[in-house]
């Protein structure tokens, strides 16, 4: 499978030229379009590295890579004209990997995305890290964290258990048997009323995040995961 490079720049033809350069060399590329929704764009195309203009309509690469921080750990490597110490280190701050100052030589871009894909795929790259996510809310287990846009909230074992289990049947329900197996394990012995409880606490971690009215209780099946949430599946 080759691998996918978005390009959020918004420059046209420095964009389609970037795309060409990417394809001769093996990669799959694309150029955002939408520079108000790039973080759907990350989500929909599931970049291996972005390219990203710090300078962008609406808002900079900046903001932007703070976004995609959320749900993705792909290299970003920033292309500006901006070439000033600051914004090179408020790059590297904000989740950047490189940055690259315009104008730049073609080939110097491609080594640095070449770099980039070996550390964070190569052989000596570390293992990825686990995560699921629903319409932008992103849990990471091995945080034990949920995560919308930059809000984050901390999660206990059996809430991080019981979110995952909802999310990953999203849109269907999970049913109480198997939510009671997910938290069963050979100390603990977990019960309906236990499960009530851990259901009541993980939507007190949702409410956190802003996020109400998420977990349904389907009667006589278990739980169902609704996006209230995202544009248009608000209740």
């Amino acid at each position: 499978m080759r691998q996918r490079i978005l390009i959020v720049e918004d420059d046209p033809k420095l964009a389609e030229l970037l795309k060409s350069y990417m394809e001769k060399y093996g990669y799959e590329a694309k150029a955002a379009e939408d520079f108000g929704r790039v973080l759907q764009e990350v989500a929909a195309y599931e970049p291996h590295l972005v390219l990203l203009d710090v300078n962008l309509p609406k808002y900079d690469g900046f903001y932007w890579c703070r976004q995609i921080r959320t749900v993705s750990n792909c290299p970003i490597i920033f292309i500006s004209a901006r070439a000033g110490e600051m914004d090179q280190v408020m790059a590297l701050e904000y989740g950047g990997d490189d940055y690259i100052a315009k104008p730049f030589h073609y080939e110097v871009v491609m080594a640095k995305i070449r770099s980039q894909l070996r550390r964070a795929y190569g052989e000596y790259a570390a293992p990825a890290e686990r995560k699921t996510a629903v319409e932008g809310l992103t849990l990471y287990p091995e945080r034990m964290e949920l995560v919308l846009e930059d809000r984050r909230v901390p999660l206990t074992r059996n809430e991080c258990v019981l979110l995952e289990r909802l999310m990953r049947c999203h849109p269907r329900v999970a049913s109480r048997e198997h939510l009671l197996e997910a938290l069963w394990d050979d100390q603990t012995f977990v019960d309906e009323n236990t499960l009530n409880v851990n259901v009541n606490r993980a939507r007190k971690k949702l409410q956190e995040l802003g996020i109400e009215n998420a977990i349904e209780t389907v009667r006589g099946a278990g739980y169902r995961l609704i996006a209230t949430w995202a544009e248009g599946d608000r209740p």
